[in-house]
């Protein structure tokens, strides 16, 4: 049932993965293409969805949510390293292997991933709703830095438990999402330390020239902050 650009859309991802070797990016172990059907050997997952073993945490820390923000981080900047934008990071994308290991995360399902071959080069809009880059939204062409805003809204949630732009209507959700409109309600982020609502708010930068990219992110003082004060910080 897959029309021509279908075909097309699915060689372009199997090639992206084919490229890729990352511990933390699911790996196409190989290819198979018969008459009738298209075969993709991936790495094994059985560990769910990311977000489901937070949410059935009892306790959880800033110390867990930087060590996985730093996993995503690293496999995003080597994405990026190789000129791939990944275009659609959500939480739904990160996989665990298993279901006895936290922290092996893997960043998931490559079918809008496209070769960045210069800045400002890609030009379709694709992504999730509540993630997606103001500047895709806006029509301007763009590049990885637009996967970076992905990563603040996903760690936003990490930390916070909700999304940061949430609208019923998709016009005012756009709108939101264009200027850059979310805030850190007390209640939810009074204890979380400001470090993380500031490495947060320099990704969620509507200009993507002012937005940190992973190598930035990286370094940034939560990420570098010590496990002991992280780990206090329910």
């Amino acid at each position: 049932k897959l029309t021509e650009e279908d075909a097309a859309a699915l060689l372009v991802e199997v090639a992206i993965l084919k490229e890729l070797r990352h511990a933390h990016i699911i790996r196409l172990y190989d290819f198979f293409e018969e008459p009738v059907n298209y075969y993709l050997v991936m790495e094994k997952m059985t560990g769910g969805e990311l977000f489901d073993r937070v949410v059935a945490k009892a306790y959880y820390n800033e110390k867990e949510a930087r060590d996985t923000c730093q996993i995503i981080l690293e496999a995003v900047g080597y994405c990026h390293r190789h000129d791939i934008a990944h275009r659609d990071l959500k939480p739904e994308n990160l996989l665990l292997v298993s279901d006895d290991n936290d922290s092996a995360v893997k960043i998931a399902d490559f079918g809008f991933a496209k070769k960045v071959l210069k800045p400002k080069s890609l030009s379709t809009q694709c992504g999730t709703p509540g993630y997606v880059a103001p500047e895709i939204l806006e029509g301007t062409p763009y590049d990885t830095k637009a996967d970076m805003w992905s990563v603040g809204v996903i760690l936003y949630i990490l930390l916070g438990g909700y999304p940061p732009f949430i609208e019923n209507n998709q016009r005012e959700l756009f709108r939101k999402i264009r200027r850059g409109d979310f805030e850190f309600h007390d209640e939810y982020w009074g204890a979380i330390s400001a470090d993380a609502k500031g490495l947060i708010s320099s990704l969620l930068t509507v200009d993507p020239t002012k937005r940190l990219d992973a190598k930035q992110a990286l370094r940034s003082p939560w990420m570098v902050e010590d496990d002991t004060t992280l780990a206090n910080h329910d």
